[in-house]
């Protein structure tokens, strides 16, 4: 008999399952074909995906392990990397930048080779802001340029930052594919029916890959535990910041706010390790060493 503790209709697209379930496999494809067209503003037309290998090591062994979520190859060999950041982390622009030296070099070639790349673009879905002084300013679009001529310097590096939090439009205002697809991800896991201004064909495919009622026991059981560690993650980030506001004025509330941080990290590890994650998953969304981690 499953859990009632699941009332939701819809998968939360924030946690693991959720979003690999939505975005990684290959029978739902075309949903991030649709996705990935809706970021790009028709400049590129994708046509087709191909998964790539998730796990990637450094340049040898001993290097640390990057765990993508989600990455892929386009039909013009073209590398996608798409991350969905559920929360805040100090250094994820140089995650970011980190991450995308893989797809990088993996494209270097052995003996002779004239440095020619394909583009590479790393998508990053953060349910978190980064940029205080523009709230209506949520979908980043990063390259290299050339600051006095304002140029774009080189165009096969693409970063691009959705801040999820800020985007607040109801249903009747959306204008297009890609404020349908943020409309998506914002607020799936709280509706109980597709909105009328989701009748695309990709969106009712996407409705039907998301309803959790049609799970197997296995899909069910891993969505259970992936919503717990998220919920649980959830928590822990909320009494952090509570702690860290009760801490006091000026000083004392910033330094409450890095111890605060500091016990929420460790807890949500421990709360991971509890529940058997991957030693390297728990390292991508802790940020603490291997060596952190087996003393909890």
């Amino acid at each position: 008999m499953r859990n009632n503790e699941l009332n939701d209709r819809y998968v939360n697209p924030y946690t693991d399952f959720g979003f690999k379930k939505l975005f990684g496999t290959e029978m739902n494809k075309d949903l991030l074909i649709s996705f990935i067209n809706s970021l790009l503003s028709g400049e590129e037309v994708i046509t087709d995906l191909t998964y790539l290998n998730t796990e990637h090591l450094g340049t040898s062994e001993a290097d640390r392990k990057a765990v993508f979520d989600v990455y892929c190859e386009n039909n013009r060999g073209e590398k996608i990397l798409v991350e969905m950041q559920r929360g805040e982390q100090r250094y994820f622009k140089d995650r970011s930048i980190y991450y995308a030296s893989f797809p990088i070099r993996e494209q270097g070639k052995k003996g002779e080779w004239n440095y020619e790349l394909k583009a590479v673009y790393i998508i990053g879905i953060l349910n978190f802001v980064f940029d205080d002084e523009h709230n209506d300013y949520y979908h980043h679009e990063v390259q290299l340029i050339d600051k006095r001529t304002q140029k774009v310097f080189y165009d096969k590096l693409t970063f691009i930052y959705l801040e999820m939090p800020k985007f607040n439009k109801a249903e009747e205002e959306l204008d297009d594919m890609f404020e349908k697809w943020l409309f998506v991800l914002r607020n799936l896991s709280r509706l109980m029916d597709r909105p009328k201004a989701l009748q695309e064909r990709v969106f009712k495919k996407l409705f039907e890959a998301a309803e959790i009622a049609k799970f197997s026991k296995q899909e069910y059981d891993a969505y259970e535990d992936s919503l717990k560690v998220y919920r649980d993650w959830k928590s822990t980030v909320e009494t952090a910041e509570f702690k860290g506001h009760e801490r006091g004025l000026e000083e004392g509330e910033k330094i409450g706010l890095v111890k605060g941080r500091k016990e929420q990290t460790i807890e949500f590890a421990r709360l991971m390790k509890a529940s058997n994650e991957p030693l390297e998953k728990i390292i991508q969304y802790t940020h603490l060493t291997e060596e952190e981690i087996n003393k909890l």
